[in-house]
């Protein structure tokens, strides 16, 4: 026996009789306990086995298949905690003279926890196949070896399909974790999840025990829920106060993640699949971007205003300065108002119908009622939204001044369509007045109608053409959507 080696104490009192051969392992594969039947079917004595390494007692090439395969099965059970079998494996053995004899054993390897849950030792039960082997005429009529050894070879893919997903997972960009049962112990927990919570040790720990700041923060209460509910629950940009790894101060983040239950064969939750990914920099980017947006609109406002008291100073000089100043200070208004809605959307793109309705209410006040728009809606780059607001503005004043919005009887409708089918989409908006008093040409062109014929000059297609029908004014605006 091993020096300091302490034996199996408890295992005599549980299958010393029984006729089917046992043998217990511990960790180091040093031979704990056998029974009487084991030793018979090794040919040996108890004292001479007990303390001594498996593959002391039972010595074989470490590069045969023999030692692969019994080995490998150990190992296997020691790692996964999970019992294994081997159906059918090679080893011989050494008889009473000396010689050795060939044998083939059938052998199941059950794992023996503490209560820590941690494997110490591995029991083996083992089966004497020999003659069944020899037997080839039984075997091949039975097909019972071709079976086990199918067997075996499907649950040696079964693990490496398995291993290979645990490392897909493990290695996911993504966080990803299982938790079970109603107190949400962790199952699983990947690399990405580990270095989110502080490298703290999760698996086999509640939720509330291994990140106890959460519960406060409602994450709990959440995944009681979904539970409960067996309805996934789905956050975006949800903010989450952590500790750090030292776990002496909070840092907030921001996950997008869903928690999605798992059902059993009975339909009941039985765990919780938590998958997502750390939003923190997308959400403070975001949050530097409006702020430098809303500095720029300040900006853009104060500049206007600027320009206001100028245009004011100046149109004083001029006959007729005071019309002249409200026309165009109504112009700049437009202006600020095609901005302020750019900047709501961070100048990245704007609707096409609240483009032109903002535009209309701005203009045309209580006549809005007589106006309608109808057709396709559609995202407008900056450029394009900014230039189609300046249009309708100067359409909508030119309506409440000569044309349909300056009668009562008078409406304009507006149609707007999409076309797809070159390289870039475009739009085409169509203003039509009706009801209004009658159309004549002007006799000369001014500023706003200067302004409505050059269009928005962003694609080659791009126009703007003014006709004056008779039934009232209809403008035609062609241009890119982005």
């Amino acid at each position: 026996m091993s020096p300091g080696f302490e034996p199996f104490a408890s295992a005599d009192s549980l299958i010393a009789a029984s006729p089917n051969s046992y043998v217990v392992f511990d960790s180091q594969f040093n031979i704990a306990w056998l029974n009487d039947a084991y030793a018979r079917v090794t040919m040996r004595e108890k004292a001479e086995l007990i303390g001594r390494n498996l593959f002391e007692a039972f010595p074989v090439d470490p590069q045969s298949d023999s030692y692969r395969q019994l080995s490998g099965s150990l190992h296997r059970v020691l790692d996964s905690g999970e019992r294994d079998e081997i159906a059918l494996i090679h080893y011989p053995i050494e008889n009473p003279d000396g010689t050795m004899q060939s044998r083939y054993w059938s052998a199941t390897h059950s794992p023996l926890r503490d209560a820590s849950g941690t494997v110490v030792h591995i029991l083996q039960h083992t089966v004497d196949v020999t003659e069944l082997q020899e037997l080839r005429t039984l075997r091949d009529n039975a097909g019972l070896v071709s079976r086990a050894r199918a067997v075996e070879r499907s649950s040696d893919e079964m693990r490496e399909q398995l291993a290979r997903m645990r490392t897909m997972v493990e290695q996911a960009p993504g966080f990803v974790a299982i938790v079970a049962g109603e107190h949400h112990r962790f199952e699983l927990a990947n690399a990405a999840y580990r270095r989110l919570v502080g490298e703290r040790e999760l698996l086999g720990k509640t939720v509330a025990e291994a990140m106890p700041e959460v519960i406060d923060q409602g994450f709990v209460d959440v995944l009681d829920g979904v539970f409960r509910s067996g309805e996934p629950f789905v956050g975006k940009a949800v903010q989450v106060r952590l500790n750090n790894e030292a776990g002496d101060a909070e840092e907030d983040r921001y996950l997008d993640f869903i928690y999605q239950p798992i059902t059993g064969p009975d339909g009941k939750v039985g765990a919780i699949f938590v998958q997502g990914y750390d939003v923190t920099d997308e959400v403070r980017a975001d949050e530097q971007q409006r702020i430098l947006i809303n500095e720029l609109n300040h900006r853009v406002k104060n500049t206007l205003a600027i320009v206001k008291g100028l245009a004011m100073q100046s149109f004083r000089a001029v006959a007729e300065g005071e019309r002249a100043y409200k026309v165009f200070n109504q112009r700049l208004d437009a202006l600020a108002a095609a901005h302020s809605l750019l900047t709501e959307r961070k100048w990245e793109a704007a609707r096409l119908f609240e483009v032109v309705g903002r535009a209309l209410r701005a203009t045309a006040g209580a006549r809005i009622d007589h106006c309608t728009v109808h057709g396709e809606d559609s995202e407008l780059g900056p450029q394009t939204a900014v230039a189609l607001a300046m249009l309708i503005h100067e359409l909508a004043t030119n309506a409440i001044k000569y044309g349909a919005l300056s009668v009562e009887a008078g409406a304009v409708e507006i149609a707007t369509s999409i076309d797809r089918s070159g390289s870039e989409a475009l739009l085409r908006l169509v203003w039509q007045e009706q009801g209004g008093p009658p159309v004549a040409v002007p006799a000369h062109t001014g500023f706003g109608t200067k302004l409505i014929r050059r269009g928005i000059a962003n694609h080659r297609s791009a126009d703007a053409t003014l006709e004056f029908a008779a039934g009232g004014v209809i403008c035609t605006i062609v241009a890119a959507v982005r």
